[in-house]
């Protein structure tokens, strides 16, 4: 079970997800250092906005210490500013590459916003697009550096670079897939289902073009998958997924997704994150991708509680004063924390997941040299 903070942060995280009263009053009323400590495990969760959301439905007997509260009310304007900033470069950068028929698929972040009850108050992360092939994912780049900006390539291909502020990634890949005898299904996934294109808010005046529902779901599941099976995944990215399986479920069929998940090795993993949605952000069984559910989530709650949001907090996470051998052996520890996970629930994914990190870090070694 969790310890008393963590709970009392999922407590008021399901609250703000569902905008509903709490579903359970065990712990509360809080003490001040059980607020910041709560307050702290939102802001490393890179969800403090959502649990903002639902202090709102707490009685005033039960709210934070006012300067607390303050300090929350400011985080929770500070969300919103920077998704209407993310917005609008998503917009115009988007704009943009359509002018020069490169056509990007949005793959997650603002195009998951979306699903959330208070969209503004989902912390954002950076913008990633997706190029369906090779020649308008190198004119994409040729467009950025044409207007002086800096264009990192990174070990796995992928291309960074900071645009109007907002870090922005391409790829090459819908999916966070590493068993290369798997990429052939998940293409022919890709091709059946195919994409759609949505206003994604007032602030994004034009629509965008993002993975259609079915690949959607697939996508985020994959990207969780992917994140804990290494450093390590927070609850923002779950409850990404927790909010597009409430708007999404209806529009594909239960049995051909979970024949997907059962073509792309996820019969054992699938059913652990299921059990996640539904024991500790309160989804409805019934907007399960397929009712699939592990008897307990233990095994993800305990990988979600050790890091945060990708990890960050885990001990040696951060690079900072470390040699690039110090950083490459922090980052294979952290792959055997997690082995008895992987061999349990996605054992051939962890292990081309592993291949493809040493692979990358030896063309980044060559590069360096």
């Amino acid at each position: 079970m969790p310890d008393k903070d963590f709970a009392a942060l999922l407590v008021l995280l399901r609250a703000g997800l569902w905008e509903r009263e709490p579903d359970r009053w065990e712990g509360f009323p809080l003490s001040a250092g059980a607020w910041e400590r709560v307050y702290t495990l939102s802001r490393r969760q890179t969800v403090a906005g959502i649990v903002f959301r639902g202090l709102q439905f707490l009685p005033d007997e039960l709210l934070p210490p006012s300067a607390l509260l303050m300090r929350w009310v400011v985080t929770a304007d500070r969300i919103e500013e920077r998704n209407r900033l993310m917005n609008r470069v998503l917009g115009n950068l988007y704009t943009l590459y359509v002018s020069r028929e490169l056509n990007p698929i949005l793959q997650k972040g603002q195009g998951v916003a979306q699903f959330y009850a208070s969209p503004l108050l989902r912390e954002s992360g950076d913008i990633d697009f997706y190029f369906t092939n090779p020649v308008s994912f190198r004119l994409a780049r040729l467009c950025m550096q044409a207007r002086g900006i800096e264009v990192e390539e990174m070990p796995d291909r992928s291309l960074s670079y900071v645009w109007q502020g907002v870090e922005v990634e391409h790829h090459t890949r819908l999916f966070d897939l590493h068993n290369p005898f798997l990429r052939t299904k998940a293409a022919r996934l890709e091709e059946r289902w195919g994409y759609c294109s949505r206003q994604l808010s007032a602030d994004v005046p034009v629509d965008i073009t993002v993975p259609a529902p079915f690949l959607n779901l697939l996508l985020l599941n994959l990207h969780i998958l992917k994140h804990a099976l290494g450093w390590g995944i927070g609850l923002r990215q779950l409850c990404d997924m927790a909010c597009a399986c409430h708007c999404l479920h209806g529009e594909m069929d239960a049995r051909e997704m979970e024949a997907a998940c059962r073509s792309l090795g996820l019969t054992r993993w699938a059913p652990l994150l299921h059990a996640f949605l539904v024991e500790h952000l309160g989804l409805d069984p019934g907007c399960l991708p397929y009712p699939a559910q592990a008897p307990s989530a233990e095994p993800l709650l305990d990988i979600v509680r050790r890091g945060g949001n990708f990890g960050l907090f885990l001990e040696g996470r951060s690079g900072a004063g470390r040699s690039w051998l110090q950083r490459k052996w922090q980052t294979s520890r952290s792959f055997l924390r997690n082995v008895r996970f992987a061999r349990t629930y996605a054992p051939r994914e962890a292990f081309w997941l592993f291949t493809d990190l040493l692979r990358n870090n030896l063309r980044a070694t060559k590069t360096d040299n």
